[in-house]
């Protein structure tokens, strides 16, 4: 056989326990790739989880100056504010619910959820903590009337409509501030 035509023969003479060694390495080694790839997705998910907060933060500022004055203006006469929000725990000290905006005065309370862009499945959430506050408020013999508000910096018209329908005073931002649309006729729903 000329020389070109030799093709070389790759070595057969591999022992198990040398490729048992290099399977191993090879799985450490994309062991250590997993493992830096899923701390850098938990980073992000840690810095998404930052910047949802941030946005959900500028709501609540750009909501709660100046709310409890719309409000009144309703005839409610709000003399409190809560604008860090409420936290609902049980007895063991466990999160129930947390309401973003809580206004009082001695009749009624006003729990405000503020998103940045309210969806459809908001205005349901809204509802179960507002019953959940029913429940905590029952427990602690407080009667006052409780109705929910679901505020937007950005609403879309059929879940702003989606929650008129459910009794809820959809609140939404008018240049610089927010503005409440209360419709002529408009009932809230009350817990």
């Amino acid at each position: 056989m000329p020389a070109e035509a030799q093709v070389k023969q790759p070595q057969m003479g591999l022992t198990f326990e040398q490729v048992w060694a290099t399977i191993q390495e090879l799985s450490k080694e994309t062991d250590k790739k997993f493992q830096e790839t899923a701390q850098q997705i938990k980073d992000l998910n840690q810095q998404m989880g930052g910047l949802h907060n941030s946005f959900g933060d500028l709501a609540e500022h750009l909501v709660a100056p100046g709310i409890a004055e719309k409000f009144n203006a309703l005839g409610y006469h709000f003399d409190s504010i809560a604008p860090g929000g409420k936290k609902i725990l049980d007895e063991q000290g466990k999160l129930l619910a947390q309401i973003d905006l809580l206004l009082e005065n001695r009749e009624y309370s006003v729990a405000v959820e503020v998103k940045s862009r309210p969806k459809e499945d908001d205005i349901m959430k809204h509802i179960k903590r507002l019953e959940t506050l029913r429940q905590y408020m029952d427990k602690h013999h407080d009667s006052r009337i409780i109705r929910g508000a679901l505020a937007g910096a950005v609403f879309p018209e059929n879940v702003k409509e989606a929650a008129i329908e459910a009794g809820l005073y959809v609140i939404v931002q008018s240049g610089d501030t927010m503005q409440i649309e209360a419709e002529e006729g408009f009932i809230p729903q009350e817990w």
